[in-house]
């Protein structure tokens, strides 16, 4: 799978095969994250209805968990957005079509004269 590209964006923009991998592990690092989040919030909800003051008080160090779990998701999808800007800047150096990179720029190279 190293070294395979992948051209599943529609516009015929090839993907490493080593990139395909670290989104789909940081996708599924976000699904598990979100996943416990469910849990965690069902959890603080019961408690609070409960209103048993243990209960309640745990709810403290549920939402500070639920708080910490939402930075880490937020930081994967900075990873992930940072990753892919790379990637697609890398793949458009490589591009003499005079495709638009992500900063706006066209593609083109100038050839000075000698």
């Amino acid at each position: 799978m190293e070294g395979d590209t992948y051209s599943g964006l529609g516009n015929g923009t090839q993907i490493d095969g080593k990139i395909l991998q670290t989104f789909q592990k940081n996708f599924g690092q976000v699904q598990d994250i979100l996943d416990q989040n469910r849990l965690l919030i069902n959890e603080i909800n019961q408690n609070h209805e409960s209103k048993i003051p243990d209960n309640l008080s745990r709810n403290v160090g549920l939402i500070r968990e639920l708080n910490n779990n939402i930075r880490r998701v937020v930081d994967l999808y900075a990873d992930l957005s940072t990753s892919f800007t790379k990637s697609m800047d890398a793949s458009s150096e490589g591009d003499s079509s005079g495709a638009l990179k992500s900063d706006g720029k066209a593609g083109h190279k100038r050839n000075r004269p000698a």
